[in-house]
């Protein structure tokens, strides 16, 4: 499930027309990361590594569509942040790179 969904958000990402090249190529930069970190969170804390990719897969939708949803992005932007909120001791490279995405992301929708 979360190999499919990770799956997804890089296709996303890879074929939306509507992100600028820079932040495509460092997005996906950051979720092939991402795919690491989540894979090795999954093995011990599944619902959390799930609760992440459905927030990225949220975030990633908001921030491709044609007709921004600045609100939308933000409040998908909000809840992959808290995602990993409790995980900055345990997981710093996942909670990093979280943070990085969610930058990228911000800045595309506001």
């Amino acid at each position: 499930m979360l190999e499919e969904r990770m799956r997804k958000i890089e296709t996303r990402i890879a074929e939306s027309p509507g992100l600028p090249e820079a932040e495509r190529a460092q997005l996906l930069q950051l979720v092939a990361t991402l795919r690491e970190e989540v894979d090795a969170l999954a093995r011990g804390r599944a619902e959390e590594a799930d609760s992440i990719t459905h927030f990225l897969e949220a975030s990633t939708h908001e921030a491709s569509r044609a007709e921004k949803q600045p609100k939308l992005l933000e409040a998908a932007r909000q809840g992959l942040t808290a995602s990993v909120e409790n995980l900055e001791s345990s997981h710093p490279r996942l909670f990093e790179t979280v943070n990085q995405a969610a930058v990228v992301l911000a800045n595309m929708g506001l």
